[in-house]
């Protein structure tokens, strides 16, 4: 029997967040919006319906609609150009659409791992990013984040985590819960690790782009938010990385609702890997969540929604800020986050 250890921050939110007469003040999403919302956010002249009502229900695209695939490749080669002008952008063929973001890392550990692997975890994070692939058979080591460093891992500290048997490196950007980012060099370092090494890099970044307090450039006016870990690619023309992106709809986008993610890869090989594995656990996802999901990241739409959720961002953050740093500072300590909806806030007496 697979060893299963409980989920407590799903048990915890799942026994309160809907107590009648409570505020959840745990909720990791943006606020979440309707359909009529997307619609109304939508520019173009003549916006209509998502959901295209005649469409018989069949399973339609067992791996995502075309239209869906290319606007999420889209979305991860949004900095492509900037950090690696060379690398092939992603096309559609390059992601799988999932039932969430927590199916899309499933997937992936149950492609890869099993026993006799070693698989290292930034932490702390979302614990199924350790606690499946170990569930699987494989040992975890948790690469721990400090307060010190501004919860940014340290490379450095690889070299003592690293075994002959390592086979994947996860990462969580922006980080849940410390709402930390990895900055691009950091990147570059684990990318050029793990690239002499052949280590395989899982890249958990379902509250991207939600870099909503970097501050800016030094040489521009531009953000120092960092891109999608497959835009980068190794340094040296002779190294080669595995790099894999999950994300979803749910966070940064604020329709957790239609439980729909996604996984993308440059790799053909390992995509044809998990798409095998996924015809055990999921034939398709649904033509709904998958037609408000195409409106929702298309290009009339998206520049508004993430500004909007940009904006809630931003002004939560001052309210916690006024919280953590002004009346309550003498019982309250943190690293204030500068991307995502979450913060790691300790209370002490």
């Amino acid at each position: 029997m697979v060893k299963i250890t409980p989920f407590e921050v799903e048990q915890w939110m799942d026994r309160y967040e809907t107590t009648p007469g409570v505020i959840n003040i745990a909720e990791t999403c943006c606020a979440s919006i309707s359909i009529d919302d997307l619609i109304s956010l939508n520019t173009a002249k003549s916006a209509c319906s998502p959901l295209q009502l005649s469409n018989k229900l069949t399973y339609g695209d067992i791996l995502g609609s075309e239209v869906l695939r290319q606007r999420v490749a889209s979305l991860l080669n949004r900095d492509l150009n900037r950090y690696s002008p060379d690398l092939e952008p992603l096309k559609a063929e390059n992601v799988i659409i999932t039932q969430g973001a927590i199916a899309a890392n499933f997937l992936v550990f149950y492609t890869l791992v099993g026993p006799g692997d070693h698989v290292i975890s930034v932490y702390p994070t979302y614990q199924q990013l350790y606690s499946v692939p170990e569930s699987l058979g494989a040992e975890v080591s948790l690469w721990k984040l400090k307060a010190e460093n501004n919860y940014v891992p340290d490379v450095d500290e690889l070299e003592g985590l690293v075994k002959a048997n390592t086979k994947l490196l996860v990462l969580n950007n922006p980080n849940n819960p410390t709402g930390a980012t990895i900055p691009t060099p950091t990147l570059q370092s684990i990318l050029d690790f793990c690239s002499s090494r052949n280590i395989t890099i899982l890249s958990d970044e379902v509250y991207s782009p939600l870099f909503h307090s970097l501050p800016a450039s030094s040489s521009s006016s531009t953000s120092t938010a960092p891109p999608s870990v497959l835009s980068l690619s190794p340094s040296g023309t002779e190294k080669t990385c595995i790099t894999i992106s999950t994300g979803s709809t749910s966070k940064a986008l604020a329709l957790a609702g239609l439980r729909l993610g996604w996984i993308a890869s440059h790799s053909p090989s390992l995509l044809r890997a998990i798409a095998s594995a996924r015809d055990y656990t999921a034939i398709s996802v649904s033509q709904l969540d998958d037609q408000v999901a195409s409106y929702a990241l298309g290009l009339t739409v998206l520049p508004a929604l993430l500004e909007r959720n940009m904006d809630l961002a931003r002004t939560n953050l001052a309210l916690l800020t006024e919280f953590v740093e002004g009346k309550y500072s003498k019982v309250c300590s943190w690293v204030r986050p500068t991307a995502g909806t979450t913060a790691l806030v300790q209370f002490g007496i």
